[in-house]
Order: C-alpha cells, then sequence, then structure tokens
C-alpha cells in the first residue's frame, strides 16, 4: 500500500521505517525542511536502535522517501497518518495547534478519498475535531474517513516495540476504514482491539497512566522500605509473581521520566477534569514521582553532610536508556537540586551528552565514566546503561576522593560495588 506519515520524529520516523520493513510504500512528510535533507543523506535526528538501517535500507530500495511538502504527502498516500508533536501547555492539557494545521492542510490539498489517522497521543474526542476541520477546509467535496490508530512504542526499543506490538489498536467509524487499516497491518499477525475512535484514544491514555501508577506505587513501597530495613526488589519480585500483578514496571527508583508519562498523566489529570472527574489517583502518582528526586538528593546529602563545594559525580542523564532524549529526564531535576545546594556536578552519559549540554548549565561534561568520578565526593546513577555495570570498580575506587555510590535505579551489583569498597546506596533497600 502506499501510506503516508506526517512528522519525522521520535514516533513518525521509527512508524516509516517500520512500514516500509512491512513492505508498504511509504513517504515521511516533516515542514522542517534542514531534517528533511539530513534524511535523505541518511542522517538520523535523534539515537534510537535499529532505525538507522531501516532508514538506510528501505531509502535505498526506494520504498521509504522523504518529503517536506504536505502536499506530496497527500497525493501519495491512501492513507495519512499524523505523527506531529502534541506538547504539554502549561495547565498540563494537550498543545492540538500542530495537528490542527496539519488536518486543515491535508483538507486543502485533498482531491480523492484518504483516510487520516491520528498516531499522535491525543485527548479523547479529538477524533471529532479532527473530522470537523478536515470538512470545514476542504476545497472540492470528496469523501475521507478519521481514524485513531495510538502508538505503544518505547523510546530504545521502538523498531523492535512497532514490529512485535502486544496490540494493535484501531478505532473506526466506517467499515471501509476498518478495512484498510487491518490490511495495513496484517504483516504483523498481532491481537488487534477494534473500537470506536474514543474509546481507542481512551486505550493510549489509561494505558500510560496505569504503567505510572505502578511505578509510584512501588516507589512510595520503597520509601517505605527505607524506615524498615526492608529490601524493595524482594518485595516486587514477590509481588511481580502473581499473574494479577505481574513483574513489569515494579522497578524501584528516582521515578519515570521522558516525553510520554509524565505528559499523558497530566493531559488526562486535564481530560478528567474538564469532564468532571477529579482523579485523584492519578495525581498522587505524579506527586508521588516528583517526590523520588527528592528523596534521593536528601540520601547522598546524608552521606555528605553539606552539598556545598562537593563534587558528585552523575553516570546516566538521559531519561531511560538507549535513547538521547533528554525531555522530562529525572536527571534535569536532581543535577539542578545539587547545583542549587552548591555541589558541583560532573556527569557522563553514552548517547546524550549534546542534548543535555543544551539544559544542563553549569555542569562538567566528561568524555568517560572514570573522568567522570574523578576526585568525587559520591558518584549518583540516574540511568540504567548496561556499560555501567561493567566498569572496572577498583580504578574508580582509586580515583574517587570518598567511596560512595548512590544507584537511584537499583541497578548495578550492590554486592560487587560493596566488595570493592564503596559505600552503597539503594532505593528502597533499607539504610545501611
Amino acid at each position: 500500500m502506499n501510506l503516508s506519515v506526517v512528522g519525522a520524529g521520535h514516533v513518525g520516523l521509527v512508524t516509516g521505517a517500520c512500514f516500509a520493513q512491512m513492505g508498504h510504500r511509504v513517504i515521511c512528510v516533516d515542514n522542517d525542511a534542514k531534517r528533511i535533507a539530513r534524511l535523505k543523506r541518511n542522517v538520523m535526528p535523534y539515537y534510537e536502535p535499529g532505525l538507522e538501517a531501516l532508514v538506510r535500507k528501505h531509502a535505498k530500495s526506494g520504498r521509504l522517501r522523504f518529503s517536506a511538502r504536505l502536499v506530496d504527502g497527500v497525493r501519495f498516500g491512501e492513507v495519512i497518518f499524523i505523527a506531529v508533536g502534541t506538547p504539554p501547555k502549561a495547565n498540563g492539557e494537550a498543545d492540538l495547534t500542530y495537528v490542527e494545521g496539519v488536518c486543515r492542510d491535508i483538507a486543502r490539498a485533498m482531491t480523492s478519498y484518504r483516510i487520516i489517522v491520528e498516531k499522535s497521543t491525543v485527548p479523547v474526542e479529538t477524533g471529532k475535531w479532527l473530522r470537523r476541520t478536515i470538512a470545514m477546509n476542504l476545497k472540492t467535496k470528496v469523501p475521507f474517513d478519521v481514524a485513531s490508530n495510538p502508538e505503544f512504542l518505547r523510546e530504545g526499543t521502538g523498531v523492535h516495540d512497532f514490529l512485535n506490538p502486544d496490540r494493535i489498536v484501531i478505532g473506526v467509524e466506517s467499515d471501509a476504514a476498518r478495512k484498510k487499516l487491518l490490511q495495513v497491518y496484517q504483516p504483523l499477525k498481532a491481537p488487534t482491539v477494534v473500537t470506536d475512535i474514543a474509546s481507542a484514544e481512551l486505550i493510549k491514555h489509561a494505558s500510560n497512566s496505569f504503567l505510572a501508577a505502578k511505578i509510584s506505587f512501588i516507589n512510595a513501597v520503597a520509601q517505605v522500605c527505607d524506615r524498615v530495613g526492608a529490601d524493595v526488589e524482594k518485595v516486587a519480585e514477590g509481588m511481580g509473581l502473581d499473574r494479577r500483578i505481574g513483574k513489569f514496571f515494579l522497578d524501584a527508583g528516582i521515578g519515570f521520566g521522558g516525553f510520554c508519562l509524565p505528559k499523558d498523566i497530566e493531559a488526562f489529570i486535564h481530560i478528567a477534569d474538564k469532564l468532571g472527574v477529579d482523579f485523584r489517583l492519578l495525581k498522587e502518582v505524579a506527586r508521588i514521582n516528583e517526590e523520588q528526586r527528592a528523596i534521593l538528593v536528601k540520601k547522598i546529602e546524608e552521606r555528605l553532610w553539606n552539598l556545598k563545594q562537593k563534587t558528585i559525580a552523575v553516570w546516566g542523564l538521559s531519561f531511560k536508556p538507549h535513547t538521547d532524549d533528554m525531555r522530562l529526564a529525572p536527571s534535569i531535576d536532581v543535577i539542578g537540586r545539587l547545583s542549587a545546594a552548591g555541589a558541583k556536578v560532573r556527569a557522563y552519559d553514552p548517547e546524550a551528552m549534546g542534548e543535555a549540554r543544551r539544559c544542563l548549565n553549569g555542569t562538567v561534561f566528561c568524555s568517560d565514566p572514570y573522568r567522570a568520578a574523578k576526585g568525587s565526593d559520591c558518584l549518583v546513577l540516574l540511568t540504567e546503561w548496561p556499560q555501567f555495570q561493567k566498569v572496572d570498580w577498583k580504578k574508580v575506587h582509586r580515583m574517587m576522593e570518598h567511596p560512595i555510590v548512590v544507584d537511584g535505579r537499583n541497578f548495578l551489583d550492590a554486592a560487587v560495588v560493596r566488595r570493592h569498597g564503596f559505600e552503597y546506596v539503594g532505593m528502597g533497600q533499607g539504610r545501611p
């Protein structure tokens, strides 16, 4: 099939490349002409494992093309997927300005039947606004359908998630749109939920909010563990073996970050408020998440007394491993708190250094984890990059001023770290 994807960001580019991998012919459209020019030279706008290889492969085969002209996408694609940004407003509500603008421009360029699909995460009832906007801006009377097909991609594993989905969700209003979208995804042979548009929109926000709730729940349990000397990892293991609960997203630490969970929680709270529902549970999820960063800094203070003029080494800056994304990364909050207390921060991340320099003023960026640790009074792990488990702890011990490790992700092997002479401090593992 001929498919168009509007937006070549974290969702759109993965979507376009994976559709090409599935055998479709795809054009990715973005109004950032510089980004499109770089993509035509196979230069990726961000780091995502496996993505560059797919883009190169299918750009060469001709299945994947790029354009800065929306009209090219409207003319080419039988189905047009909208994957533009929906950033949060100051009140947490999703800003749908870009979505509206794209719909308006699609309508003005349409000359024959098209299916316009929400791929971006949008509030419930956005579908009806898409239909209204398109209908109002058609230059000639042509039939069209609107649909919802929310993405469930995790940064760092986006390509794998797209090609090996737990489920595919399709919200439609017509049988023609249902058949066409089922045909799009037929090569994946994945479980598919076909529903109305409003239900599809809600599935995405409800799913992300529930995952966030699991994280905040185990972090609240971790606070209890710290006070009684229990081990939150063992508690989580015992909980996770219950099939009704499951082990995933029960990792205690400094909480979730990135551009999806925090944004979607705030948006869902706003949606509920707007509909007259006081979603207090979700508000508490957000509060606990923010509280975890303060708890981590307090653990550092309890080991160093005063933070002023102390040197803190930070390993990991991106909001999660295998991505360079710094949007709403917990490291920004933690380093901000440390700097405000007068500490000097030396940091290293395998992929996010370039992005981090734009949002972490005053931080010294180091070329490897050892240089970050050199002369530090405390080492803090904020992102669980696999290479941090493989460091030479004898070398790290020699380079640090004081051998203290605070693991904000409970990621390091505590026994190994302690065996090399460090004081190891985890989250929810009791006070050593």
